[in-house]
């Protein structure tokens, strides 16, 4: 039996790793992370006070303790301040990535050890394997549709060892059949949306309020203005919605292909497969951090380079090791990498790192 601490987000997800944990005999505890109450009044839906209440009656249900962490000045440190300085600098940041990282497998655990548990457990679903040598790997989840080991593709070793993913090995489906077999009153809960712990609010909106209007104009690759943006922080590599820009008389949809600090210039093209600057097969990553072991010599790896998107094979220019970033080869082109996105490296089902996109390099 272990003593474990389970990050509770008032879902069902996380209410059903509880139960699981429950039921398997071990000592449980659940917890919230109060990390964004939205009180600069931004719009939208940020139910941070109703996934209180569903955490706290999850727990009474299961018969377990609850405890409120307060941890707004971290998340502002560590998240909010890391996807603000990312915009501000021309990349897309990946939040849910890095509150990860910072706060569920960070702060949190940290709390956790501190008052005595073994373990820390969330609902995500992915699965770890515990291996002969002492260390551990993070799996894929079982279920393809809901696999969430990308957030996870930053975590090191000492971060993944107590962790405990019970729902890893279940489908989405069959985690609702069994939150009404165990009668816990989030059940038919719809799963939260938007970016981690704030709700639904538009990234849009949230980015308005930190960041003022940095009008420009939107230009073709050929020079032609067709419009203006607000800033360029509002836009994104790969983009064709929220434009501003209408279809051509063809039908032909733009597309965000270059963003040009120095000019202010967004850039936009077609979005066709040999459209310049949308596709390509070469890219540095950094910030590198290795889940087990070394991606030094690695074989058989594949990258992931967005949530949600299939895993590619690749090659790692074994020369740039000794760079802060690696020179990665995916085996077939990708549409619009994005700086400041995540690339995760799996050999098959086995996460194995991930790093950050720094430069996309395109054929001439």
């Amino acid at each position: 039996m272990a003593k474990i601490l389970v990050g509770m987000s008032g879902g069902v997800d996380s209410s059903v790793a509880a139960g699981l944990l429950l039921e398997q005999g071990h000592e449980v505890v659940g917890a919230y992370m109060r990390n964004f109450t939205n009180e600069e009044g931004l719009p939208g839906d940020c139910p941070w006070e109703q996934d209180i209440r569903d955490a706290r009656a999850v727990c009474d249900h299961l018969g377990i303790e609850f405890r409120i962490l307060s941890l707004e000045e971290e998340y502002r440190e560590r998240v909010v301040d890391y996807l603000l300085a990312g915009y501000k600098n021309g990349v897309t940041p990946n939040p849910d990535v890095m509150c990860n990282r910072e706060m569920k497998f960070g702060i949190f655990l940290e709390f956790a050890k501190a008052q005595g548990f073994e373990h820390v457990a969330t609902g995500h679903y992915a699965r770890v394997r515990r291996n002969d040598d002492g260390t551990s790997d993070i799996l894929k989840g079982l279920d393809p549709n809901k696999d969430q080991t990308y957030f996870l593709a930053l975590l090191e070793q000492h971060q993944i060892q107590p962790a405990w993913f019970p729902i890893g090995e279940i489908a989405k489906p069959d985690v609702r059949q069994e939150a009404e077999r165990m009668g816990i009153p989030v059940a038919q809960k719809k799963d939260s949306q938007g970016i981690c712990f704030i709700g639904d609010i538009k990234m849009s909106d949230f980015l308005a309020h930190y960041i003022p209007d940095n009008p420009g104009p939107i230009v073709t690759l050929d020079g032609r203005e067709l419009g203006q943006h607000r800033g360029l922080h509002l836009h994104t590599l790969g983009q064709r919605k929220g434009l501003g820009v209408a279809s051509n008389t063809h039908g032909k949809a733009y597309v965000v292909v270059e963003k040009r600090p120095e000019t202010n210039e967004l850039v936009i093209a077609f979005d066709e497969p040999n459209t310049p600057k949308l596709y390509a097969t070469e890219c540095r990553v950094g910030s590198i951090s290795v889940t087990n072991g070394d991606l030094r010599g690695m074989d058989n790896l594949s990258a992931q380079p967005r949530y949600r998107s299939a895993a590619v094979p690749v090659s790692i220019d074994q020369g740039s090791f000794d760079e802060p970033t690696l020179l990665v080869r995916f085996a077939e082109s990708q549409r619009a990498l994005t700086p400041g996105q995540i690339c995760a490296f799996y050999r098959g089902d086995v996460l194995v790192g991930g790093g950050v996109f720094q430069e996309i390099l395109y054929s001439a």
